[in-house]
C-alpha cells in the first residue's frame, strides 16, 4: 500500500486530496499545524484505518517514512498569509526545504502546490509557464508570492543536485465545498455576504478578472500530474481558462442565492492583479486534463455547502 504524506492536509484542497487518495486505497499521513486548516476538514477520516493525523509545523524537522509527499502547507489567501508574513515566508522556504530533505531521505516523489501568484500582476496574458512574472518583491503580498517562487527554486535545485523526483504545479483560483467561510477569498466573501443579505465589498472597479476552477477538477489534475513519468517535472498550470470579471461573478452569485445584497465598491489593494488567466496547453497535452465542472454548477455546490453550515 502506497504511503503518502500530505502537508496541509487539513486545509481546503488538502481535505479533498485526502478524500480522493483514501478512495484509491492509499495510506495517508496528514501533517498540519491547523493555523488555517481545520479539524472539521478531517473528522470524516478519523474512523478510516488508512488515515493518520499529525499536528506539526513543517518549519520544524520532520522524520516520517513515506513513498510520496504532497506539499500544500501554506495560508493561501491574502487575508490569511498577511496575518503573519514572516511565518508565511518561513513556511514556503524552510517548510519546503524540510519536506525536500524528507523526500531525499525516503527517495520519495514530491509534489509542490505552487500558485498563479508567482506571475504577480502579469503583463503577459494569458500566462504561460515560461513567463517569469511581474512580482513586487517588497509589497504586502510578496511574503506569499516570493515565498512560492523561492520554493520552486528549491524544488528544481533539489532535482538538479540530487535527482529528486519533483512535480511543480501552479494552481489558479480554486473554490468549492469545505472552503473556510472567513478565509477572505473572493468566492467565499461574496457567498457569505449574499447568504446573509449583507453588502458585498468589491475591491476596485470589479473589472479585474480571474478564472475559477472547482476543487474536484483541481484535485484530479494534481493526482494525474503526480502519476506522470519521472521526467515530467513541471511547472504546469492547473486551473480554469474561463476568464470572468469579479463584477460578473458577483452578479451570478446574487442570482443563484436570490440575495438582496447590495454591491459596495472599495479601494483596490496594492499589487492586486488586474487580469489572470492560465494557458492550459501543457495540462491538456501532458495530463490529458481540462476542467469538467461549469462555474455555475461549482458555485451551486459551494453555496449549498455554505447554506448547510
Amino acid at each position: 500500500m502506497k504511503k503518502i504524506l500530505i502537508a496541509g492536509g487539513a486545509g481546503f484542497i488538502g481535505h479533498h486530496l485526502c478524500k480522493k487518495l483514501l478512495k484509491k486505497k492509499c495510506l495517508i499521513i496528514c501533517v498540519d499545524n491547523l493555523s488555517t486548516g481545520s479539524v472539521k476538514n478531517i473528522n470524516e477520516f478519523k474512523t478510516n484505518k488508512n488515515f493518520k493525523f499529525i499536528k506539526k509545523d513543517i518549519t520544524s524537522n520532520i522524520n516520517i517514512s513515506c513513498d510520496e509527499i504532497y506539499n500544500l502547507a501554506c495560508p493561501a489567501s491574502p487575508k490569511q498569509y498577511q496575518i503573519n508574513p514572516i511565518n508565511t515566508l518561513k513556511t514556503n522556504v524552510m517548510g519546503s526545504y524540510n519536506l525536500l530533505e524528507l523526500a531525499k531521505k525516503n527517495n520519495a516523489k514530491i509534489f509542490q502546490a505552487s500558485t498563479s501568484e508567482i506571475y504577480g500582476d502579469p503583463i503577459n496574458h494569458p500566462q504561460k509557464e515560461n513567463y517569469w512574472g511581474n512580482v513586487n518583491p517588497i509589497g504586502k503580498r510578496s511574503c506569499y508570492d516570493e515565498g512560492k517562487r523561492s520554493a520552486e527554486t528549491l524544488f528544481f535545485d533539489f532535482h538538479r543536485t540530487y535527482k529528486l523526483q519533483i512535480k511543480v504545479a501552479r494552481i489558479f483560483n480554486t473554490f468549492g465545498p469545505n472552503m473556510d467561510t472567513n478565509d477572505g477569498r473572493v468566492v467565499s466573501n461574496i457567498i457569505n455576504s449574499c447568504l446573509n443579505n449583507k453588502n458585498i465589498h468589491i475591491y476596485g472597479s470589479g473589472k479585474q478578472t480571474r478564472c475559477f476552477c472547482f476543487v474536484d477538477d483541481t484535485v484530479e489534475a494534481i493526482i494525474k500530474f503526480m502519476e506522470t513519468d519521472k521526467n515530467i517535472l513541471g511547472p504546469i498550470n492547473i486551473g480554469s481558462n474561463n476568464e470572468i470579471s469579479i463584477l460578473k461573478l458577483t452578479k451570478i452569485i446574487l442570482k443563484l442565492t436570490q440575495s438582496k445584497s447590495k454591491i459596495k465598491f472599495m479601494k483596490r489593494p496594492s499589487d492586486d492583479p488586474v487580469r489572470r488567466k492560465p494557458n492550459l496547453s501543457k495540462a491538456k497535452k501532458i495530463l490529458n486534463w481540462k476542467p469538467k465542472t461549469s462555474l455555475e454548477e461549482g458555485l451551486s455546490k459551494t453555496i449549498k455547502y455554505f447554506n448547510n453550515l
